[in-house]
């Protein structure tokens, strides 16, 4: 008789809200691969938050998963948290709701927990491209100022369609633009956090206002299609390593559990079962103070997510500190 699973324990998103501290990713998982991921990671693998986003291009099996799952009454919708993210083609206000009602038909759900505007910069809109070229191929990107973005998203989520909104890749400076003018107010930033980009200054400010920060690429995306030899490996960290064996874990379960006892949300990509149901697993031990500090200590400022081809627009953020 298999081990019952781990279940993610809750914090607090917004005064009514929760959300699992860790989540399935599902960036970079493919077609014919997601819809295996989802489902055994929330039968099996005691799941309930699963992290999705137009731009992966694959929501249409994440939803075929959820309707399987759901369907089957091993679950019930209230018990699962799922998040999407709004994609820079659509940033003007009025196509922010067309926007949601469509990965809604494909996920086939009526509402989202959580709807992000996945970037603070647009691209050109009015194409069914992902990345609008010009003939240089250069990416296009549109001059739309996020504020009425998230305009958009407020009515999304007057209206239901969404129970929490927030932002994702957002530094302090845009935050507090945000802030200032919002009617209701982002409760999450998910960004690239990893012991290479520890994020501190930007999780305090979070913190200090309220916002729940969700880390991606926990493990330094291992399987990034851009990755180059010689860049940076935590796997492979001999004190990531030491720590792993002395508690008799995976060097991955190690780099997830240092983000949770730090209160960040974090949302590990992997389709492969063992990972899956390992990732989550992590609740039966603590690191010591001074393990959290050492992987602190490995920032480099390294990101796997730069989207260098858009540094020189106003509302790119990763030109600030923080």
């Amino acid at each position: 008789m298999s081990a019952k699973p781990a279940i993610a324990p809750l914090i607090k998103l917004t005064a009514d809200k929760t959300i699992p501290l860790v989540g399935l990713g599902t960036w970079k998982s493919s077609p014919g691969q997601v819809y295996e991921a989802v489902k055994y990671a929330i039968l099996e693998g005691g799941y309930r938050h699963i992290d999705c986003a137009y731009v992966y291009q694959n929501e249409e099996e994440v939803g075929r998963a959820l309707q399987d799952v759901l369907s089957s009454g091993a679950v019930k919708r209230e018990e699962l948290f799922i998040t999407s993210k709004l994609w820079n083609t659509f940033h003007s206000t009025s196509l922010v709701k067309p926007a949601l009602e469509k990965t809604l038909a494909s996920l086939k759900l009526d509402y989202l927990d959580l709807y992000l505007i996945h970037w603070p910069f647009g691209y050109k809109e009015g194409t069914e491209e992902l990345f609008p070229r010009d003939e240089a191929q250069n990416v296009i990107t549109s001059d739309v100022d996020y504020l009425d973005t998230w305009k958009g998203l407020e009515e999304c989520a007057k209206t239901g369609l969404t129970k929490a909104i927030g932002v994702s890749n957002f530094n302090k400076d845009l935050l507090t633009r945000l802030l200032e003018s919002a009617e209701i107010k982002p409760v999450c930033n998910q960004v690239e956090c990893h012991p290479y980009l520890p994020q501190n200054d930007l999780i305090k400010f979070c913190r200090d206002n309220n916002i729940t920060v969700v880390g991606y690429s926990p493990l330094g995306s291992p399987d990034r299609p851009w990755a180059k030899p010689g860049d940076p490996a935590l796997l492979e960290e001999p004190k990531i390593l030491e720590i792993a064996k002395k508690y008799n874990k995976t060097p991955a379960q190690i780099l997830i559990k240092f983000q949770t006892q730090r209160g960040v949300v974090v949302i590990p990509k992997s389709v492969t079962p063992e990972r899956i149901k390992s990732n989550i697993d992590i609740f039966d031990f603590d690191l010591t103070e001074d393990e959290i500090k050492t992987i602190e200590s490995f920032n480099r400022g390294w990101r796997v997510c730069g989207l260098e081809h858009v540094k020189n627009h106003k509302y790119y953020p990763f030109n600030a500190p923080y």
